[in-house]
């Protein structure tokens, strides 16, 4: 019995073993060689992370894509970005990355992928999960090989960075996620010095959830910056796609500051005019963008979401406010979180500044962090519409792109439905406390008479 509650948004994603385990990494594996090889494809990507039950999952998976009559390319343990690179690489775009991201240990999940727009999200699910449940698998015999990706890896990263004469001093925080297997062999390659914390691959994540946009995980590495005074932290997830950073005073920068820092720098290089960034980021970044007349594009929040505008738009630069970050100039349009801080260092390598310095002078507004709001999986969408007729009866500017983006004069208010459970995604922001909490208190009074 398939647990179809494990189709998300943007990927497949739950509980191991009580809905993903090795009997659905099987039927995942047929489905899916199913599905490609009706579309005329016949060869497939599988990839994995660290995490305790993956390497199980990958097995049973490749098993069940094997007697379909699929060929299957096996990638091993490896990041989500090299995986990434590997479809780009090979020009082998169906694939499925073994992975349950930032989330706990207790959870594993699949990122798959059918052609080159990126990872599967929204319909492409949907439909995939229609065609999972109705069960009409092909049978063949497929053959396996496998592809050692790290070589190119570590040339990738080496070759599309272009260091600076000053040394930079970073601390890297691998959350014993993936990365860990890889960092040290990149660094040494690198013009930087480095220290290491939570750095050894353990997939129980004993230090702590492999989540860098949890300020609570952090608070380890805000204390080795400080400590060494060092020139930054760089924080990675579990499998290693997002990122998160802090500067020399050991605070913590959102993504949407650092994006700040990313174009101003590049500002006058950019080959597109147009920045790109979910409905989640803050007012102090679309002021800057306005500073620096570049083009504001917000758009839905999901990596899958912002990889295809980015191919779209074919812009320079991207991120999204959970800390995925996408370079498409010299480097092939992934989100890529260690790429995106050594990035970073690279910026400091060639100027006198330090990190508080490319961010100073911006607009400070007063917000929240992400607030989940528990609601029913049912009923979550139509909560958000209802908010929506409420903020336009009131006469508030609405983007409805993802969710409902109510704005003001002084603020403006986020509400949106998560596409990882059964919660609301709620964010406040206004010109003054006070002000802030008068629109959270707003909303949340509409949400609680609506549940």
């Amino acid at each position: 019995m398939i647990d179809t509650g494990v189709f998300r948004a943007y990927d497949l994603r739950g509980l191991y073993p009580e809905q993903i385990n090795n009997d659905f990494a099987y039927t995942l594996g047929q489905s899916f060689g199913s599905y490609v090889l009706k579309q005329n494809i016949n060869e497939v990507l599988v990839a994995h992370d660290n995490r305790l039950s993956s390497p199980g999952l990958e097995q049973r998976l490749v098993e069940g894509l094997l007697s379909t009559g699929v060929n299957v390319i096996r990638l091993g343990l490896v990041t989500t970005p090299m995986y990434y690179y590997a479809r780009v690489l090979l020009n082998k775009w169906a694939g499925l990355m073994i992975t349950a991201s930032h989330n706990p240990k207790e959870y594993n999940g699949f990122k798959i992928s059918f052609t080159n727009v990126g990872n599967a999200a929204g319909k492409d699910i949907e439909d995939f999960k229609d065609f999972t449940v109705a069960g009409n698998y092909l049978q063949g015999s497929g053959t396996v090989s496998e592809y050692d990706i790290e070589e190119e890896y570590l040339n990738l990263i080496k070759n599309s960075l272009n260091f600076g004469e000053k040394k930079i001093r970073a601390v890297f925080d691998c959350g014993n996620g993936t990365v860990s297997v890889y960092l040290k062999k990149v660094l040494d390659l690198l013009p930087i010095e480095y220290d290491l914390i939570y750095c050894d691959s353990d997939g129980t994540f004993p230090n702590h959830h492999p989540d860098p946009s949890v300020a609570s995980n952090l608070v380890d590495l805000q204390k080795r910056v400080v400590e060494l005074g060092y020139d930054l932290g760089i924080a990675l997830d579990a499998d290693g796609d997002r990122v998160r950073v802090i500067d020399e005073q050991g605070n913590i920068i959102n993504s949407d500051v650092l994006m700040i820092m990313f174009y101003r720098y590049m500002n006058n290089s950019l080959s597109v005019r147009k920045a790109i960034f979910d409905v989640k980021c803050s007012k102090t970044l679309l002021d800057e963008l306005d500073k620096l007349n570049i083009e504001k594009v917000m758009w839905r929040t999901g990596n899958s979401y912002l990889y295809r505008k980015v191919h779209e738009e074919n812009v320079d630069f991207a991120a999204e406010y959970s800390g995925h970050v996408f370079f498409n100039d010299r480097f092939p349009g992934i989100d890529d979180g260690l790429y995106a801080g050594l990035r970073l260092a690279e910026i400091l390598s060639k100027t006198d500044y330090k990190v508080s310095d490319l961010y100073a002078g911006i607009n400070h507004y007063y917000s929240t962090d992400e607030i989940k709001y528990k609601v029913t999986e049912e009923t979550k969408f139509e909560i958000v519409e209802k908010v929506k007729e409420y903020a336009l009866n009131k006469g508030y500017e609405v983007i409805d792109i993802d969710g409902v983006r109510a704005s003001f004069p002084d603020g403006w208010a986020l509400i949106r439905a998560s596409n990882t459970g059964p919660d609301l995604t709620l964010r406040f922001e206004a010109v003054t406390n006070e002000r802030k909490i008068e629109i959270e208190e707003e909303f949340i009074s509409i949400l609680d008479s609506l549940k």
